[in-house]
């Protein structure tokens, strides 16, 4: 986490305004090229495997707006920013990714019991081909862009393709199975399949998802990343009551901490504002609010939420 909240604000937005353009055209590419597919060849597998893009393409716009959305600086009636739209989205896209896998899985236990023959199995098979090669480079893509950019709403969209690009292979192994081996029940087995890969990344998502709507702190090494770097300064010390959170692109932190009692107030106000941006280098998307104490005789603050820290002892 430290490292994904490494950019600023504008460079988190570019780079996941991108990502989300070669999402939604990728999306629209294969549910066209799969469509014409399934038409062909009949293939329930191949079904399930448009559908899947469909919901890709869908939530990829979701995506598309909401990272745009979470990034629009904080205003009157949201003073901590839009962060959270994009967490928003990945429940969205996770409710979808639930509905699809239902549909799916009724089509697939229907064709277990009466399967049928495929046709243009070529075309469908150069179809999933094609799919698995586009999926690859944007899951690619997207985890590029995770690894410098903190985004709950891409981080869902790459799990939906990484669904896709599992429910792709497995949709060429059903489709194989049928035209050269002539096992026609394994193609609605390879949708069953697909469906269930569907239910395990929506639980993904919604986990993720859920997570940042109920404010989870950021991991230990972030946190003790942010110790290390206010505690710099020996004047400032025994950092406690650390409340941290994600919001979209943003970072909340806030805290306490024991300043030498004999600073004067300017000094004092140098020393908080250092430990600022000292933190702002790493953390430069962080709002940041700095509560200061006279060293040794710090008194709890913030009723029950401080409570909680000092009985456990807790930074």
């Amino acid at each position: 986490m430290n490292s994904i909240h490494s950019l600023s604000t504008e460079e988190t937005t570019a780079l996941t305004r991108r990502v989300t353009i070669y999402s939604i055209v990728t999306a629209l590419v294969l549910v066209t090229i799969k469509i014409l597919a399934w038409l062909a060849s009949g293939s329930a597998a191949l079904l399930a495997s448009t559908a899947d893009s469909g919901l890709d393409l869908v939530a990829s716009m979701i995506t598309f707006f909401a990272v745009r959305y979470a990034a629009a600086p904080p205003d009157a009636e949201h003073r901590f920013g839009h962060g959270k739209a994009e967490a928003f989205s990945s429940l969205v896209q996770a409710g979808l990714v639930f509905a699809s896998a239902a549909l799916i899985a009724r089509e697939a236990i229907a064709d277990l019991f009466q399967p049928h023959g495929l046709q243009g199995e070529k075309w469908a098979i150069a179809v999933m081909l094609t799919s698995i090669l586009m999926t690859a480079f944007l899951i690619a893509a997207q985890t590029q862009v995770l690894k410098k950019a903190a985004s709950v709403a891409v981080s869902g969209d790459r799990a939906h393709y990484a669904s896709d690009f599992a429910s792709n292979l497995i949709a060429l192994i059903g489709i194989g199975a049928s035209a050269w081996l002539g096992v026609f029940w394994l193609d609605a087995a390879a949708a069953l399949a697909i469906a269930a890969i569907l239910l395990w990344g929506a639980v993904s998502v919604f986990r993720e998802a859920a997570s940042q709507l109920m404010d989870h702190e950021l991991p230990d090494e972030a946190r003790a990343k942010i110790i290390a770097l206010l505690t710099e300064d020996h004047r400032l010390s025994d950092v406690h009551q650390l409340r941290t959170r994600a919001s979209g692109p943003y970072v909340h932190i806030q805290l306490h901490c024991d300043l030498d009692p004999d600073l004067t107030l300017e000094a004092a106000h140098q020393v908080i504002v250092a430990a600022e941006n000292r933190v702002l280098d790493a953390f430069p998307s962080a709002d940041i609010i700095i509560h200061a104490d006279p060293r040794g005789r710090a008194e709890p603050h913030g009723g029950a939420f401080a409570e909680v820290h000092m009985k456990a002892g807790q930074a």
